[in-house]
């Protein structure tokens, strides 16, 4: 996966004007305590930081 299909997941599954706040601000223990963009900026593996917020959204399995 790449870091353009992340945002756009996010996009779809928030909404293109509250991914970005989201990933900024909502903390995740499946990312040991980091944002979306923490994990991402300390080279978190994305499909790693997708499965996490995946998983925090209560996606449904189609989604993922």
């Amino acid at each position: 996966m790449r870091l353009t299909e992340l945002w756009e997941r996010m996009d779809v599954a928030l909404g293109a004007g509250y991914s970005r706040s989201w990933a900024h601000d909502f903390v995740l223990s499946e990312l040991g305590s980091r944002t979306v963009e923490q994990a991402l900026a300390d080279g978190v593996d994305v499909v790693v930081v997708w499965r996490a917020v995946h998983q925090a959204l209560e996606l449904t399995p189609r989604d993922r």
